[in-house]
C-alpha cells in the first residue's frame, strides 16, 4: 500500500475532478474540428474552467497556500512559502486539434523546492505522481528511469521549435509534462527544452528525480525561461555533451 501525504491526496482529488470536465470538453472539441468557427475559443474556456476547478479544490483544505498558474498567474495568500504550481492543460495544441495527448499538472513548491508533483493523463487514465524521498509512481506501480548507457539505443524528446539532432532518436509529442513523466517511466531516456515555463516542468522534474534520474538545477532560471535537461543517470553526461551548443 502506497502511503501518500494529505497534500498529494488533495492534488489527486483535484486532478480527477477537473479531468471529468476536461474529458467531456475533449469530446466536444473533436466535433468542432470540422466547423468554420473552430475550437480555439472553446478550448480557452476549457483551460480556464479546469484551472478554476483545481484552485477551488486545493483551496478547500489548504486555504493559506499561494498559487502560480499558467492562466491566472500568481495568487499570493498568507502562506507564500508553500505554492501550488498549476498547468490546467499541458499539451493545449494537441487538445485543440483533437489529439488525445495532454495532461493536468499540479506541483507543490515549499521553500523554493518541489516536494510533490502530479501529472494526470485523463484519456489514458495514467496518474503519475511523486513526493520528495518517497519515489515516483504510475497509478500504484513504482517507476524507475531506463538503465541504458548507449546514446544510439536511447529515445529523446523535446518540444523546442525547429530542433533537430541527427545523433539523437527524437520524438516531438507536444506535451513537456508527459515527456518528463515518460522519462521517469523509462519510456523516454531523456528530455531537454529551452525557455520553458515552470508550470510545464515542476511536477515532471520531481518525477524524474524520484525515479532515479537526473535533472539540472531549475532554480537558476526565471519561471518563464527555464532550460531543462532531464535523463536517466546512465546517459546524462553524454546527453549534456551533445547539448553543449543548444
Amino acid at each position: 500500500m502506497i502511503s501518500i501525504s494529505s497534500n498529494l491526496n488533495v492534488m489527486i482529488k483535484a486532478a480527477e475532478k477537473a479531468s471529468k470536465s476536461l474529458i467531456r470538453d475533449f469530446g466536444e472539441v473533436e466535433k468542432l474540428q470540422v466547423s468554420k468557427k473552430g475550437p480555439r475559443d472553446f478550448v480557452t474556456k476549457t483551460d480556464k474552467r479546469v484551472e478554476n476547478i483545481i484552485i477551488e479544490e486545493l483551496n478547500k483544505t489548504k486555504k493559506n497556500y499561494s498559487f502560480l498558474s499558467e492562466e491566472i498567474g500568481k495568487i499570493k495568500n498568507k502562506d507564500e512559502e508553500n505554492i501550488w504550481i498549476i498547468d490546467p492543460i499541458d499539451g493545449t495544441t494537441n487538445f485543440l486539434h483533437g489529439i488525445p495527448h495532454f495532461a493536468v499538472c499540479i506541483a507543490l513548491q515549499s521553500k523554493k523546492e518541489i516536494i510533490s508533483g502530479l501529472i494526470f493523463d485523463p484519456i489514458k487514465d495514467e496518474m503519475f505522481f511523486a513526493e520528495k524521498n518517497k519515489g515516483s509512481y504510475l497509478n500504484n506501480q513504482r517507476l524507475r528511469v531506463s538503465n541504458k548507457n548507449v546514446i544510439d539505443d536511447c529515445l529523446f524528446s523535446t518540444n523546442s521549435d525547429g530542433v533537430r539532432f541527427s545523433n539523437f532518436n527524437m520524438r516531438y509529442t507536444g506535451s513537456a509534462a508527459l515527456d518528463l513523466a515518460y522519462v521517469a517511466a523509462g519510456r523516454f531516456d531523456g528530455f531537454f527544452h529551452n525557455d520553458i515555463n515552470i508550470w510545464d516542468v515542476a511536477a515532471g522534474s520531481l518525477l524524474v528525480r524520484e525515479a532515479g534520474g537526473v535533472v539540472n538545477d531549475l532554480n537558476k532560471f526565471s519561471n518563464n525561461a527555464i532550460n531543462i535537461r532531464a535523463s536517466s543517470d546512465g546517459i546524462n553526461d553524454k546527453m549534456l555533451k551533445e547539448l553543449e551548443n543548444f
